[in-house]
C-alpha cells in the first residue's frame, strides 16, 4: 500500500511522510489526523500532591493575628509601666516581632516558586506511578513465566489424524462445533417482530389468566407491569425492576429470568460505591439468574437424558401437592425481596466500615450476625486501658459501659394478624385484590407460595449509665419516620449521627437539669445560665460563666468525649490547655461535671478580675497565708478571694469575695503573727462594701437634713425599723434581680478602680479616726461638700467619689483643748484625706474657719487672688477665712495640724490685736505691714518695725517666737520730718535686744504679753536711739572711721583720735543698757523703769548693793561683782552741769521732770536723748582729758 488517505490534504506519498513530517496547527492536530496534547492537558492529568504543604495565607493570618494580640495586650499594659520597663518591654517585642516579620517575608519570597514547586511534585509523583507500574508488569510476566512453564500438550488424536489423512475429512467432530462454527441462517426483521409479538400476546395472556402476581408488584401507581420487546417488566418500589421472559406458548412452558434492577440510590460519600451498581453484572448477575431461573422452575420437570451417566442417581423433582397451583412469580418476589433488602444492608455495611477506616475504628464497633440479616453497630465504644504484664488492672472507679449505644438494623418479616387472615402485612383494598385474583384464576385451587412480607427494622438502644447519667424515657425514643432506611438515599453515617444526636441532648439534658436543679442550682438556675443549643448538626450545652464569658459542652459525635472550649476571642487562646484538662478529667469520670464546672467558673472569675487589677497596675494575690478558721470570716458563701494590697497601706487589701451570685467586696486589715512558722496572717478588721451605694446612690450614704445615715462602709440601714411591704417593692426587687443577674461579676475596670480608691480612703479615715479616739476627741461623719468648700488648689485634686466618701468633723473645743488661741477658731473643723485616689502619697487636709477676718497684707497678699499659700502646709482662703492645713502623714496629721494651728493661731492674734492698735489711736504710729499667716511685721514707732514668727510649737517649753528688727522708710512727709537723721544705714536698734524681748510673748496671754513688747519697744526706743547716735558720734568732731561691733550682747566701741576706743555698748538685760568709756573701767548704765522713766546712773554703782533712803541719793558702795569698774570722775558736778544745759536749752519746752541723783539723773523717755547727750559729752570729756 503506498498512498494513505488524509482526510484534509488528500493523498500524500509514503516517503514524503516520513522525509518531511507534517507541522502541527494551531489546534494541537497533525496534519496527517493524529491529535497532539497541549502541554496544560499533560499537566492536568499529573496527579496533584500536597503532601507537606500550607496555604500562605493561613499563614499569614496567624502571624497577624499574633502580633494584634500582642498589641492589645501591650496598649493594655504599657500605660502602668515605669518608663524603664516600657521601652524595655517595647524593645523586647519589636525585636522578637521584627524576627518572626523577617521569616515571614522570605516565606513570601519562596512562595514565588510554589507553582513549579508544586509542578515538581505533581511529576514526581506522576513518575512513582508510572514506576509502580512498570515493577506490577514486571511481577506479572515473571509470574506468567513461572505458571505456563510447567504446562503441557494433551496427547496427540492419532485417529482424527488418520482420517484425516485417509478421507481428507474429520468423521468424528462432535455436531456442536460445527454449529459454534457455522453460523445459521439470520431472521428478517419481521420474522423477529412478529415472533417478539406473538411471545407478548402469549405472555399477556398468561398473565391475565393463569398466573398469580404478587399485588406489591402492582402497587406502582406509574407502571404496574409493562410488556415489551417480547418481556414482563415488573416494578416494586423501593425495592427492584425484574424482566421475565416466557419459555414456550405452552401452557405448562415455564418463565426464565432476564434482568434485575435494584430501585436504590447510595448516599453519602460514594467512594467505592461503583461495587454496588443498581443493575447487577458478571458473576453477581449470573448468581442472581441462577437463583431466580430455579426457582421459576421449581415445579417444572426437567427433559429425560438419554443416557443417564452410570453410577449418578439424579434427585427426584418436587411435586405440587393436590389442591395447589404453581406461582413461580410470588417465588422469584419472595427472592428478589430478600436479595434487594440484603444488598442494601450490605451497602450500609460497607458503609459503617468505611467509616471506621477513616478514624471511627477506636469508637465503632461494626458486626454482622443471623445470615448477615442483622447489622450491630455500637458507637462511642471505650478503650479500656493497656493492662501492663504484671500488673494488675485499674479499676474503673466510674463504672462506665464500655459503648455508649447501639443501632441496629435486621431484615424481619411482617405478618399479619390471624384476625384478618394472617399473611404479609397488606392494606385491606391490597387484600381484597389478592383475594379476587386468587378465585378468578385459581378457582377452588390455592397457590404453591405466599408473598412474605419483609422489612428493615432500625432499633436504638442507648446503653444505661452512658456518661455517668440516666436519660429519660422520653428522650430514648425516636419518631418512625428518623429511624428508617431510605433506599433512595442509603447513607448509614446520616442515620448514625441521627441517632448520636439524640443521643447527645438527651445526655446534656441530663446535665442541664443537673446544673439548674442540683446543688448547683443557686448558680446555674437563673433563666439563660444553662442553654441547650443546636450548633453544626449537634447539639452543645452554652453555659454562662460570668460577665461575657461562656463555656460551651459538647459530645464529639465521633468519639463520644466530652470537650470543652470557650467562645472569647484572641485573648481566650491560652484557655486552651485548661479546658483540655478539664476535659480529660471529664471523660475520666464524667460525675465530676458539676465540680469541674463550679471550678471553673470561679476560676475565669480570678482570671477576670485579676486581669483588671493588672491593668490597673494593682499588687493581687489569689491567696494568702490565711489559716481556715480566718477564711471563715469572710462568710460561709465566700467560694473565692482575690487580694488587692493597698500600695500606701501594705497592711490593709481590697478583698474580692466570689459568691455563688455575685461579688461581694470586702476592705480588711491583717496582723502577722511573727511567733508562727510560717508567718501566717489574721483578720484584724473587716468593713463590708456595698458598689451601688458608693457609686451612685449617694442619697442612700448621706442625709443632708439628719447627717450621716449609714456608715461609711455603705453597710445597709440599721435594723429594727420596719415598714409596710408593698407589691411595687417585690417589681422592684425582681427588677434589681434581674439586672444584677445580667451584670454577675461584669467587673469593670472603672468600678474597680474607684472602689480601691474607696478602701484608701478608708483606711486613712480610719488612721485619723484611730488619732481622734487616742486623744479622746469626739468626731463625727459630714457631706464632704457640704459647708464651706475647699480651696480651689485643693478642689483640682478631687476624686469622682468626693461625694461618696464622708468627711469627719470635730468641734474646736475638743481638738483644741488647750492650745494657744483656741478662740480664734469657728466650732467645726473639717478633716478631709486626699489623694486616696491615686498612687501618690495620702495627704489629710484640715479645713479651719476663722472667726476674725483678718486679711493678710503684705507682698504675698497682693497678688490678686483670694488664696494665698504661705507655706507648703498651709493654704489660706481670705474670702471665706477658711484656714487648710495640709499634712503629708496620714499617722501624724493631728500632731502636725495642732502644731501649725498653734503658729498660724498666734499669728492671727497678733495681726488682729497690731490692727486694733492703729485703729484706737492710743499709738498712732502703730501699723501692720505684712501678714501672711506664718509672719506679721509692724511698725511699733516712727519707721521701727519688728517681724514675729513662731518656732517649735509643740516643743515641751512651749515653743519660741523669732523677732527680727529692721527700718522702713516713712510713708508720709510728717513721720519722714519727724524721724531722725538719717546715717549711713537704717539699722534697727533693738536687733541687739533680740533674746531678751523673745521670752516677753512667752509668758501670759498673748494679747497682753503683745501689749507688753509694744509698749517696751517704744519705751526703750529713746534710749536705743541714742545709745547707738553715742556709737556712732563720738564726742568730738573729727573725721573719724566708726567701727561697728556686730552682733548681741557684744561690745560696740567707738575709735578715737590715737586709734582707741572710748565708746563701747553692751545690752545687760532686759531695759538695762551700758555704755563703757576709756580704757573699760568706767560705764554708765541706762535702766527702764516704770511710768516711762529712765535712770542714767554710774555703772560702779549697784542699785541692790544698799538701802536706798528717803532721798534721790543712791549709796555709792561699789559691789563686789562690777569685774573692777571704777567710779567716774567729779560725776555730781557733771550731773549738775549737764542738768542745767538742757533745760538752758530746752527754751521754754517741757522735757519733763528731770531729777539728778548722786550717781546719776533719772527723767522721763521723752527727755532721755537730750539728757544723755549732755552728760556723755561732760563725761567723754572728763576722761579723755585725764588720759590726755
Amino acid at each position: 500500500m503506498d498512498h494513505a488517505r488524509n482526510g484534509a490534504n488528500g493523498v500524500v506519498e509514503l516517503d514524503t511522510r516520513i522525509q518531511n513530517p507534517p507541522s502541527p496547527l494551531a489546534n494541537g492536530f497533525h496534519v496527517n489526523g493524529v491529535h497532539e496534547h497541549t502541554p496544560e492537558e499533560l499537566e492536568r492529568e499529573l496527579p496533584v500532591v500536597y503532601d507537606g504543604q500550607v496555604a500562605l495565607g493561613e499563614v499569614l493570618s496567624r502571624v497577624v493575628q499574633a502580633i494584634y494580640a500582642e498589641l492589645s495586650e501591650l496598649a493594655e499594659t504599657l500605660p502602668n509601666m515605669s518608663d524603664t520597663a516600657r521601652k524595655r518591654t517595647l524593645a523586647d517585642w519589636v525585636v522578637k516581632t521584627k524576627k518572626q516579620v523577617v521569616k515571614l517575608y522570605a516565606i513570601t519570597k519562596w512562595a514565588r516558586d510554589a507553582q513549579t514547586v508544586q509542578k515538581c511534585m505533581n511529576i514526581t509523583a506522576f513518575l512513582m506511578n508510572q514506576n509502580q507500574q512498570f515493577e506490577d508488569v514486571m511481577r506479572g510476566l515473571t509470574y506468567a513465566k513461572e505458571s505456563l512453564d510447567p504446562a503441557r500438550l494433551r496427547n496427540h488424536d492419532l485417529l482424527t489424524s488418520l482420517d484425516v489423512l485417509t478421507t481428507g475429512s474429520y468423521r468424528r467432530l462432535p455436531s456442536v462445533i460445527k454449529k459454534l462454527i457455522v453460523p445459521p441462517t439470520p431472521l428478517m426483521d419481521a420474522e423477529v417482530a412478529k415472533t417478539l409479538t406473538d411471545m407478548e400476546d402469549a405472555i399477556r395472556l398468561r398473565l391475565r389468566m393463569h398466573e398469580i402476581i404478587p399485588v406489591e408488584m402492582s402497587q406502582h401507581r406509574i407502571v404496574i407491569c409493562a410488556i415489551a420487546d417480547g418481556r414482563a417488566h415488573f416494578t416494586v418500589p423501593k425495592l427492584f425492576e425484574v424482566s421475565l421472559c416466557l419459555r414456550g406458548a405452552e401452557r405448562n412452558d415455564g418463565w426464565f429470568f432476564v434482568g434485575v434492577k435494584f430501585l436504590i440510590t447510595v448516599g453519602g460519600d460514594l467512594t467505592g460505591m461503583q461495587e454496588f451498581p443498581q443493575m447487577p453484572t458478571g458473576m453477581l448477575k449470573r448468581h442472581i439468574a441462577d437463583e431466580a431461573d430455579a426457582r421459576l422452575a421449581y415445579y417444572i420437570p426437567l427433559p429425560q437424558e438419554e443416557e443417564p451417566v452410570p453410577g449418578v442417581e439424579v434427585p427426584p423433582r418436587p411435586q405440587l401437592p393436590e389442591g395447589t397451583a404453581d406461582a413461580p412469580l410470588v417465588r422469584v418476589f419472595n427472592f428478589l425481596q430478600v436479595m434487594s433488602l440484603s444488598y442494601q444492608l450490605e451497602i450500609l455495611w460497607y458503609q459503617a466500615q468505611r467509616m471506621r477506616s477513616l478514624g471511627w475504628a477506636d469508637y465503632l464497633k461494626v458486626e454482622m450476625s443471623n445470615g448477615r440479616k442483622t447489622l450491630t453497630v455500637s458507637y462511642w465504644v471505650r478503650q479500656l486501658p493497656p493492662s501492663i504484664p504484671g500488673r494488675p488492672q485499674p479499676p474503673n472507679r466510674s463504672k462506665l459501659p464500655l459503648t455508649g449505644g447501639t443501632l441496629t438494623i435486621s431484615i424481619v418479616e411482617s405478618r399479619a394478624p390471624p384476625q384478618v387472615g394472617g399473611g404479609p402485612i397488606r392494606s385491606p383494598i391490597a387484600r381484597v385484590l389478592a383475594e379476587l385474583q386468587q378465585k378468578s384464576k385459581l378457582g377452588n385451587l390455592r397457590p404453591s407460595d405466599e408473598a412474605e412480607g419483609l422489612k428493615f427494622q432500625v432499633v436504638w438502644e442507648p446503653i444505661k449509665g452512658a456518661f455517668g447519667v440516666v436519660i429519660a424515657a422520653v428522650d430514648a425514643v425516636m419518631a418512625n419516620d428518623l429511624l428508617v432506611v431510605n433506599p433512595y438515599n442509603l447513607d448509614f453515617e446520616s442515620l448514625l449521627r441521627k441517632v448520636i444526636k439524640q443521643h447527645t441532648k438527651a445526655i446534656l439534658n441530663v446535665f442541664q437539669t443537673q446544673l439548674q436543679r442540683g446543688p448547683t442550682r443557686t448558680v446555674f438556675s437563673p433563666p439563660g445560665e444553662v442553654v441547650l443549643t443546636e450548633e453544626g448538626g449537634s447539639y452543645a450545652l452554652r453555659i454562662h460563666l460570668c460577665a461575657d464569658e461562656v463555656v460551651v459542652i459538647s459530645i464529639d459525635t465521633r468519639t463520644g468525649r466530652l470537650n470543652l472550649r470557650d467562645t472569647g476571642d484572641l485573648a481566650a487562646a491560652g484557655r486552651g490547655p485548661r479546658f483540655t484538662a478539664i476535659s480529660e478529667r471529664l471523660n475520666q469520670d464524667p460525675s465530676l461535671l458539676l465540680d469541674a464546672l463550679v471550678r471553673l467558673r470561679l476560676n475565669t472569675i480570678t482570671d477576670l478580675a485579676e486581669q483588671k487589677a493588672n491593668y490597673l497596675g494593682l499588687h493581687s494575690y489569689r491567696q494568702r497565708n490565711f489559716s481556715r478558721e480566718e477564711l471563715h470570716k469572710l462568710g460561709p458563701s465566700a467560694r473565692g478571694m482575690l487580694y488587692i494590697q493597698l500600695s500606701n497601706f501594705p497592711n490593709h487589701y481590697l478583698v474580692l469575695v466570689i459568691t455563688d451570685e455575685e461579688f461581694r467586696y470586702a476592705l480588711i486589715s491583717v496582723r502577722v503573727l511573727t511567733d508562727t512558722m510560717y508567718a501566717n496572717l489574721i483578720m484584724e478588721d473587716i468593713a463590708w462594701l456595698d458598689v451601688q451605694r458608693i457609686r451612685g446612690d449617694n442619697n442612700a450614704i448621706f442625709d443632708i437634713t439628719g447627717g450621716l445615715s449609714a456608715p461609711m462602709d455603705g453597710s445597709e440601714l440599721q435594723m429594727g425599723h420596719k415598714r409596710k411591704r408593698n407589691a411595687e417593692d417585690d417589681i422592684v426587687k425582681e427588677e434589681k434581680g434581674k439586672e444584677r443577674r445580667e451584670g454577675s461579676f461584669n467587673l469593670e475596670t472603672q468600678v474597680l478602680r474607684e472602689l480601691y480608691a474607696y478602701c484608701c480612703a478608708r483606711v486613712a479615715y480610719t488612721k485619723v479616726e484611730q488619732q481622734f479616739k487616742i486623744r479622746g476627741i469626739p468626731y463625727s461623719h459630714v457631706n464632704p461638700t457640704s459647708g464651706y468648700p475647699l480651696p480651689s488648689e485643693l478642689s483640682q485634686i478631687q476624686s469622682s467619689l468626693a461625694r461618696s466618701v464622708p468627711a469627719l468633723c470635730v468641734q474646736s473645743s475638743d481638738i483644741l483643748s488647750g492650745a494657744p488661741a483656741a478662740e480664734a477658731a469657728m466650732p467645726n473643723i473639717r478633716v478631709i484625706p486626699l489623694n486616696w485616689w491615686s498612687n501618690k502619697k495620702v495627704q489629710v487636709v484640715t479645713c479651719v474657719k476663722l472667726k476674725y477676718v483678718q486679711q493678710p497684707v503684705g507682698r504675698r497678699a497682693n497678688g490678686g487672688s483670694s488664696i494665698i499659700r504661705p507655706s507648703k502646709r498651709i493654704i489660706y482662703d481670705t474670702t471665706e477665712a477658711v484656714v487648710s492645713f495640709l499634712s503629708e502623714e496620714v499617722d501624724m496629721c493631728v500632731d502636725e495640724f495642732l502644731e501649725e494651728w498653734a503658729r498660724v493661731s498666734k499669728m492671727v492674734v497678733i495681726a488682729r490685736e497690731v490692727a486694733q492698735m492703729a485703729e484706737d489711736g492710743k499709738w498712732p504710729d502703730v501699723r501692720l505691714l505684712s501678714f501672711d499667716l506664718q509672719t506679721v511685721e509692724f511698725a511699733y514707732a516712727h519707721d521701727y518695725t519688728v517681724s514675729i514668727r513662731c518656732m517649735d510649737q509643740l516643743s515641751p517649753t512651749g515653743g519660741s517666737f523669732d523677732l527680727r528688727f529692721s527700718r522702713c522708710p516713712p510713708s508720709d512727709p510728717q513721720a519722714r520730718a519727724t524721724s531722725p537723721p538719717p546715717f549711713q544705714d537704717r539699722k534697727n536698734p533693738h536687733e541687739d535686744v533680740e533674746p531678751f524681748l523673745q521670752q516677753i510673748l512667752r509668758h501670759g496671754p498673748l494679747t497682753s504679753s503683745l501689749h507688753r513688747l509694744v509698749e517696751l519697744l517704744r519705751d526703750t526706743l529713746p534710749i536705743v536711739v541714742e545709745i547707738e547716735r553715742m556709737r556712732l558720734e563720738p564726742g568730738s568732731s573729727s573725721s573719724m572711721s566708726p567701727n561697728r561691733g556686730r552682733g548681741k550682747g557684744k561690745g560696740k566701741a567707738v575709735v578715737g583720735w590715737e586709734n582707741e576706743p572710748w565708746v563701747e555698748t553692751f545690752v545687760k538685760g532686759l531695759g538695762w543698757y551700758r555704755v563703757l568709756y576709756g580704757d573699760l573701767r568706767h560705764a554708765l548704765d541706762f535702766r527702764l523703769m516704770n511710768n516711762q522713766r529712765v535712770a542714767i546712773i554710774d555703772g560702779s554703782h549697784s542699785l541692790f548693793g544698799s538701802d536706798v533712803s528717803g532721798s534721790a541719793s543712791v549709796s555709792s558702795t561699789s559691789s563686789p561683782d562690777l569685774l573692777g569698774l571704777q567710779a567716774i570722775p567729779d560725776l555730781p558736778s557733771l550731773i549738775q552741769a549737764a542738768v542745767h544745759s538742757v533745760r538752758s536749752a530746752s527754751g521754754g519746752l517741757s522735757l519733763g521732770k528731770i531729777a539728778p541723783i548722786d550717781v546719776g539723773i533719772v527723767c522721763n523717755t521723752g527727755a532721755v536723748g537730750a539728757v544723755a547727750r549732755a552728760l556723755h559729752e561732760r563725761i567723754l570729756k572728763k576722761l579723755q582729758g585725764e588720759y590726755s
